[in-house]
């Protein structure tokens, strides 16, 4: 969730990938809030987005939704990474949506990635660290 104190485009660019799996009307409507932000009251934009994004979280995020951010992330590395990487990466991203793999495994690949290659623009989403290191071992998604 964006910092109280102020919601701007750097807060809500971490958090829209995860809010996108959730519910795409949310996640649609809360980019235009942001994108309009200027023109409402400070208050009344955090109470709407906070709104909307507390919505979108009760809804369970389907496998297919993942899948698609997954892909989405790929899309960063696609001129780094060689052929036997990129058939590596989107053969983990197929696992998971068939249910052979927990989202994790293609999520820690994807991060590997990210690091390697220096995305700045990835570095702190909330979609690839949601939870902190202590809680990695409850990991069931």
């Amino acid at each position: 969730m964006p910092d109280k104190s102020s919601l701007n485009n750097n807060a809500e660019i971490k958090i829209r990938l995860g809010i996108s799996t959730h519910h795409e009307k949310n996640y649609r409507e809360m980019g235009k809030l942001v994108a309009a932000g200027k023109s409402q009251a400070p208050k009344e934009l955090l109470a709407r987005y906070e709104e909307l994004y507390f919505a979108a979280l009760r809804h369970p995020a389907p496998r297919r939704k993942h899948t698609n951010v997954l892909q989405h992330l790929a899309g960063y590395f696609k001129k780094q990474l060689d052929e036997k990487d990129k058939k590596e990466l989107h053969a983990t991203i197929e696992d998971y949506y068939s249910g052979l793999l927990p989202l994790i495994v293609p999520l820690t690949l994807v991060k590997h990635y990210i690091n390697k290659f220096d995305v700045q623009y990835l570095q702190d989403h909330v979609y690839l660290n949601p939870h902190p290191k202590e809680l990695m071992l409850l990991n069931h998604v």
